[in-house]
């Protein structure tokens, strides 16, 4: 498990690599909303390896940069809240419309998550860091953005989405934002003395502390 929590999205990226050999081989076989759906879990595990693997640095940008913290080694955000948070919404909220696809909400949810990662990674943190860009605004630029507006124009030009499946779609994709995602990394699974901490070379990536040094300094 220790191996797991520190290397889940290493795997994820092994995963995200194997989808995307399926999808290729498979192509042909796959309705477009299968494919679409496959894109986008592939999507939000580069998007994951973006933060945390190359270049890296969430875990910094988010207890630093974002929350302020005087432990952002282990709080809010810890080793155990981003594993488990992480890989309970991709691989359940991303992989279920994969074998669903004709249940239009169950799919709009993720799509509409991975293009409003925007608000977070494209705004919220740039303002923070002064920057153009942060670990995790490529995938969402270059994946989410364009995956999610093909599907939305697919399932609008094809008469797939009807109002209840915009109404559905909103109400789940609130749930997973506000009460899975939110809710278990930043208060069931928040600790001070969490026993789970990013080592050092997770705290590295990207420069973070040293960044936001610079900045304080002007």
């Amino acid at each position: 498990m220790k191996f797991f929590r520190r290397h889940w999205y290493d795997i994820g990226g092994i995963v995200a690599i194997a989808a995307f050999a399926c999808l290729v081989i498979f192509w042909n076989q796959m309705d477009v909303l299968v494919r679409l759906q496959l894109l986008s879990f592939i999507a939000i595990l580069v998007h994951q390896y973006e933060e945390y693997g190359i270049p890296g640095g969430e875990p910094a940008i988010m207890n630093i940069a974002l929350r302020n913290s005087d432990i952002p080694d282990r709080y809010p955000l810890n080793q155990n809240s981003a594993m488990i948070t992480n890989v309970l919404v991709t691989y359940t909220v991303y992989l279920l419309p994969v074998f669903l696809s004709n249940v239009i909400w169950l799919g709009l949810a993720p799509m509409l998550m991975g293009m409003m990662q925007f608000v977070v990674h494209g705004i919220a943190t740039n303002i923070k860091m002064k920057s153009i860009y942060n670990p995790g605004l490529g995938a969402v630029v270059f994946l989410h953005i364009p995956i999610g507006i093909y599907y939305i124009w697919y399932i609008t030009s094809k008469g797939l989405a009807q109002g209840t499946d915009w109404l559905l779609g909103i109400v789940y994709l609130l749930i997973i934002a506000g009460g899975i995602v939110n809710g278990l990394t930043y208060r069931v699974l928040a600790n001070r003395n969490s026993k789970y901490p990013f080592d050092q070379v997770e705290m590295g990536r990207f420069h973070v502390q040293e960044k936001l040094g610079k900045l304080s300094a002007k």
